[in-house]
């Protein structure tokens, strides 16, 4: 049977295309002028800097348009810095070379971050295969009940709630077998709705307003507070951050929620019998199987753990990814998971961002991000102290989505803090202001780990994720604005300096 002929798709080579001419354009130019410092350092552009530039604007377009899978894209960065040397190598102090290009390039791969997702993965596969998850669903369902609008507020309330005892991406991994079971009673064709759209990207987003609320919730926070103790000589304490950052994540919660009804309005107001359903099924599952037990432990002990760091001195030491490893070894020892299950990883989410830590320290390494901070905040040297805060805060959140978020504070904050004395701005609310922000990258799937989690639900494009992110942006910066502007002062944060 001959088979069906495939037309010429001219949009998607016109946009394959597009991203290479950026690449070239930039890669190509002329040199880009200097930028200098609050202190008086001059930053040169690179034509590894400049080459780096090419590449972000590459795959942000092939990512956003999908013209490839997500993955392959990812692949692409590790293969265009190796071809053009992108990547400085490491040089020891006798000449000789001690990392190659392409080894820091294709190593960022391998990162500890990527092999943390990779754990957080399997703990969501877990739940799945051993039934943790209907069972949680349909208990979930038989409280909320049948109203489609109850579901949402009852998965976000839950996704928020986790995420200040423990970090979003694990969160995420562990919800989203749970909102596939909980989806599978809506639709059990599993086809793409609004419903569908609503639930999943609602939680990512979600996910990252719950994990500003606690140091527990990302990494970037305890970072933040590094740069902070160190420029400013002021030590933020957990109950600190948790008092300025609670009002907003709680808020954004329920704005979210919101958005999400307006955004993505179930096709059905109700679903006839689902509370009925979910209770029969729930019953049929019976006790709870031993499986399900050594899951729920070892789960447990992972999540207690990793909590624990923040609390008891010697154990901030031991790294997180190796801890939440520990679980999926224990899966297949104790043959919770079989090799099969190893073989049903999705690749595709695990190279994506493996792919988006390699294009950030890209950026980072070549000197590239630093020259756009710089670029940036120099622009509002003179700006009246509200103008510079909301400035410092949009960089943070165009950053936040192209590179890990740990990465944009890491690059902003420096800079922000050094200015915000000279414009009379205090440095609280630069560092609250752009924890906030960086928690909440609504726009690239690469920007955080909980938005490929809900990617793999198949119930969205990335350019769907855009799209929706967009409006949602803009509703996190008027917010914050309130926050700066309004709520922060009457809380007692001083937003200008005396």
């Amino acid at each position: 049977m001959a088979g069906k002929k495939r037309g010429i798709d001219w949009k998607r080579i016109g946009l394959m295309l597009l991203g290479v001419g950026l690449f070239c354009g930039v890669n190509f130019s002329p040199p880009w002028p200097d930028v200098i410092d609050p202190a008086g350092e001059v930053f040169q552009l690179s034509s590894q800097g400049k080459a780096a530039l090419g590449l972000f604007l590459l795959a942000a377009t092939w990512w956003v348009f999908e013209v490839v899978p997500i993955g392959v894209t990812s692949i692409l960065i590790g293969v265009t810095q190796c071809l053009f040397l992108i990547r400085p190598p490491v040089i020891g102090i006798e000449g000789n070379e001690i990392l190659s290009s392409a080894k820091r390039a294709l190593g960022d791969f391998m990162d500890p971050s990527v092999w943390f997702i990779l754990g957080s993965v399997v703990i969501g596969m877990a739940f799945s295969k051993t039934g943790l998850t209907n069972r949680m669903a349909y208990k979930m369902l038989m409280m909320v009940g049948e109203k489609t609008s109850s579901i949402y507020l009852g998965t976000f309330v839950m996704t928020a709630a986790l995420t200040i005892i423990m970090a979003h991406t694990a969160v995420a991994a562990a919800l989203y077998p749970l909102l596939a079971a909980i989806y599978a009673l809506y639709d059990a064709d599993n086809k793409p709705s609004k419903f569908g759209k609503g639930l999943f990207i609602g939680m990512a987003f979600v996910a990252g307003a719950g994990s500003i609320i606690t140091l527990l919730g990302a990494a970037r926070g305890a970072v933040a507070i590094g740069f902070f103790r160190d420029i400013v000589g002021r030590e933020v304490g957990f109950f600190e951050l948790s008092y300025y950052m609670a009002p907003v994540g709680i808020l954004m919660t329920f704005l979210l929620w919101g958005f999400i009804m307006v955004f993505f309005k179930p096709e059905h107001s109700t679903i006839p019998g689902l509370r009925e359903r979910a209770s029969a099924l729930s019953k049929k599952l019976g006790p709870m199987s031993r499986p399900e037990i050594l899951t729920l432990v070892v789960v447990g002990l992972t999540v207690i753990t990793l909590s624990c760091r923040s609390f008891i001195p010697g154990l901030e030491n031991l790294n997180k990814s190796a801890i939440i490893l520990i679980s999926t070894i224990l899966f297949f020892v104790f043959r919770i998971l079989s090799i099969k299950d190893l073989e049903l990883i999705p690749w595709n989410i695990i190279l994506l961002f493996g792919g988006a830590m390699s294009i950030g320290f890209c950026l980072w390494q070549t000197g590239a991000a630093s020259w756009m901070a710089i670029n940036w905040l120099g622009l509002l040297e003179t700006a009246p102290s509200f103008v510079f805060i909301m400035g410092v805060s949009i960089f943070v959140l165009l950053m936040t989505n192209f590179i890990m978020n740990v990465a944009a504070i890491a690059i902003s904050l420096p800079v922000a803090l050094v200015i915000a004395p000279y414009l009379g701005v205090s440095p609280e609310v630069i560092l609250f202001s752009s924890l906030v922000m960086a928690g909440m990258p609504f726009l690239l799937l690469v920007g955080a780990a909980p938005n490929a989690i809900a990617y793999e639900s198949k119930q969205f494009t990335s350019g769907e994720f855009f799209t929706a992110g967009i409006p949602a942006s803009v509703l996190l910066t008027v917010v914050l604005a309130l926050f700066v502007g309004v709520i922060w002062p009457m809380m007692g944060m001083p937003v200008t300096l005396p």
